[in-house]
């Protein structure tokens, strides 16, 4: 297979039972967008992670919510089952959202909750804090309307509807998925929508990780709890990831599978890794001290009982349950062990590697990749697509200072640059980076700075290899496009900054 043609990938995922809200989301592939409605359906724990801001740059907890593959929205405060179609949604409970009522959970459908736009292929490419304002002021006027319609709804920052839309641009999400039947959805369903939406939410018995719990046993009893020793007795985002991860792999049966949404590249300060109570401790240097006052007695606890019950890394399980196809060889496997077929094991771990290595690729793929960039960007600098090779990382701190988004009737994204006494315009969303609209020389420069971007990051910051192969057939096709109007450039047209 060349480089470029993994559509057969896409294919396979979009046939798997999560695949079509996968390949679709990270993929935006076409096939995944035609594939029939898979006759299984998924629940799973949302493990966002730290944004570094206000009581999480102590705790740093992140948040925890419930993803749905088969309840949609009917409204922001009432489940339905999906139609032909829809990909799922998001189902979580904050502070207060500030609405018009005290709502305990609000639902959003699940490309708005990772990347504020229904359609996953109009998902933005790079994000900032005026980006994810215009997608959260959009949804307000399109859905929130009955129930966000003046302050301080409309007004305050700390809002937490807001938090409901565009996740992927301020942090990483990781999604814990097990297969559910329809008439575990309906229940949920009718229960959830004949209870009072009423918000009774606080810090130590009713926080997200509490709302998550209850939601998540309500489908498998006891299969998420409290890690009492690590988090001091409260509930936290991380023990529930963790306790259904743990419970999902005792039952082989329910086709556990790990989704990792990375935080998009642009100009918003890097999430950082959730982290329960005795984990913290050992981590923040704000505990220290602390630490050495009462070292003869908390240390030696502290550190026992997170070397015993709370090493859990959400990138690992990942890495270990990225497909369905995983999830059904590491099943195939149990059985064949079960039935003492050495060689069948044998044969069945080989092919669950290459199917990790085919999502995941190696060390040597991504080495490749980084190899092949650095002559991509030489070439670029030569032909003076590219100033010089630092203007890639400037390129979001650019677009941000100087550019004005906006979203089109579709919700595109577009930012509009003025310099020189002209103005340049570019596509920032999958979907019409590469239009007739878009300015090729600033769309190759977006896509390569993303692509560097995905390179240069450790794991739990970078997309999967698919991904990453779906971005450079972006770029390679942005690069020819920027070639081309190199070419006919008319003298005297407005430079890009930077730009001789």
């Amino acid at each position: 297979m060349s480089r470029f043609g993994f559509t057969a990938d896409i294919e396979n995922l979009a046939g798997s039972r999560l695949g079509r809200a996968l390949a679709a989301l990270l993929l935006c592939g076409v096939a995944a967008l035609l594939a029939p409605l898979p006759a299984d359906a998924d629940v799973g724990v949302v493990l966002n992670e730290s944004l570094d801001i206000g009581g999480d740059r102590i705790s740093n907890t992140g948040h925890s919510a419930v993803y749905f593959s088969r309840i949609c929205q009917e409204t922001p405060v009432k489940l339905r089952l999906c139609r032909p179609g829809e990909q799922g949604s998001v189902l979580s409970n904050y502070t207060g959202f500030r609405e018009t009522q005290p709502f305990e959970w609000n639902v959003v459908p699940l490309s708005v909750y990772l990347y504020g736009v229904e359609n996953p292929r109009r998902r933005p490419l790079v994000g900032s804090w005026r980006i994810k304002h215009a997608l959260e002021e959009r949804y307000r006027e399109k859905y929130l309307a009955q129930y966000c319609s003046g302050p301080p709804c409309t007004t305050s920052e700390k809002a937490d509807w807001r938090e409901m839309v565009g996740a992927a641009l301020i942090r990483s999400v990781y999604i814990f998925v097990v297969e559910t039947t329809v008439e575990q959805d309906r229940a949920l369903i009718e229960q959830f929508n004949a209870l009072p939406n009423e918000n009774h939410f606080n810090f130590i018995t009713r926080n997200c990780a509490d709302f998550t719990r209850r939601v998540i046993n309500t489908y498998f009893p006891h299969s998420t709890g409290r890690d009492f020793l690590n988090d001091f007795g409260m509930s936290s985002p991380k023990a529930m990831a963790r306790s259904f991860a743990h419970y999902a792999e005792r039952h082989p049966e329910m086709k556990f599978q790990v989704l990792h949404i990375p935080q998009l590249p642009g100009t918003i300060k890097r999430s950082k890794e959730v982290r329960d109570g005795t984990e913290q401790l050992f981590h923040s240097k704000l505990f220290l001290a602390p630490l050495a006052v009462f070292v003869d007695y908390s240390l030696p606890a502290a550190a026992a009982s997170y070397e015993l019950t709370g090493r859990f890394n959400p990138e690992h399980e990942f890495e270990q349950h990225p497909t369905a196809r995983t999830a059904n060889l590491g099943a195939e496997i149990q059985a064949a062990k079960a039935a003492n077929d050495q060689e069948g094991v044998k044969d069945l771990e080989a092919e669950q590697r290459r199917e990790r290595e085919r999502v995941l690729g190696t060390a040597e793929d991504w080495k490749s990749y980084r190899s092949e960039l650095r002559q991509i960007l030489d070439e670029a600098v030569r032909q003076e697509t590219l100033p010089e090779r630092g203007a890639l990382d400037r390129i979001f701190k650019q677009l941000d200072k100087e550019g004005s988004p906006s979203l089109d009737a579709n919700g595109e994204l577009w930012m509009e640059i003025r310099q020189g006494g002209g103005t340049r315009k570019v596509g920032l969303s999958a979907s019409n980076v590469l239009s007739s609209g878009s300015d090729p020389r600033l769309a190759f420069r977006v896509l390569v700075a993303r692509v560097q971007h995905m390179l240069n990051s450790p794991k739990r910051c970078r997309d999967t290899l698919l991904g990453l192969r779906f971005d450079w057939a972006l770029m390679e096709d942005a690069r020819n496009r920027c070639a081309a109007s190199v070419a006919r450039m008319a003298p005297g047209s407005p430079p890009i900054r930077g730009e001789n």
